[in-house]
């Protein structure tokens, strides 16, 4: 079993970097992978930067070239659902891609023209894997549910709520609807991890400062606690 890890910034992956047995390091399409262990597990972890088509190059990568069995996906997010609070974790069941929009064709929002699917589905194992690990973050909250991605950056709370009603989405990001779609393609597992830095839909918000670490710490300990149960 070889498991790829992907986020989108440096900083959400530099504690687990730490914590690697790092064997290798390999550059391709400007990106680093690091091959290596953890937790007596193999892993390829990276880096992938940050939008839609820098994640899917990525995932591809990890999949033909390092032939991953399953891929998790971790980094931060902006929250929709109102009882949702900077700090709080959330788990994708299914992801879509808001910005996807051929609605003038008769599609609904989200929908990519010709695919036989609306939403892409985590893995069933893989999720509770994640909400298993993340019970043993006494502090956090956890929620799991579907994630929407787009190459946008979200401040408008009007967007937020349409995100809420359209989609019925308790999250939103910008990286792992386009992971969920290609492993689909390749019938890869795969699940996506999202620590919550602020929420417009109830007026919370967290300095980035201070969230990162928070952010970090807990996708980490998620991760590990998730190696371990595997």
């Amino acid at each position: 079993m070889i498991l790829g890890v992907i986020s989108a910034m440096t900083e959400e992956l530099e504690l687990l970097l730490k914590d690697m047995s790092i064997q290798e390091e390999t550059k391709k399409a400007n990106m680093t992978f690091y091959r290596g262990t953890l937790e007596n597990k193999n892993i390829i972890a990276v880096v992938c930067g940050i939008g839609k088509v820098n994640a899917a190059i990525c995932t591809q990568i990890l999949i033909s070239e390092y032939n991953v069995s399953s891929i998790i996906n971790v980094g931060v997010a902006g929250g929709i659902g109102k009882n949702i609070y900077p700090g709080d974790v959330v788990v994708g069941k299914d992801l879509v891609q808001h910005d996807m929009d051929t609605t003038v064709f008769g599609d609904p929002h989200g929908q990519i023209p010709r695919l036989d699917t609306f939403d892409f589905k985590c893995n069933d194992i893989l999720v509770k894997a994640a909400l298993s690990a993340c019970e043993e973050i006494k502090e956090i909250n956890t929620f799991s549910g579907r994630i929407v991605s787009g190459d946008q950056f979200i401040s408008s709370i009007e967007k937020i709520q349409w995100f809420e009603k359209e989609f019925n989405a308790i999250a939103c990001e910008m990286e792992g609807a386009s992971i969920a779609h290609v492993c689909y393609l390749n019938n890869i597992p795969c699940v996506v991890i999202r620590s919550i830095s602020d929420n417009a839909n109830n007026g919370a918000h967290m300095d980035y400062e201070k969230f990162i670490p928070i952010a970090v710490r807990n996708s980490t300990i998620i991760l590990k606690s998730m190696l371990e149960k595997l």
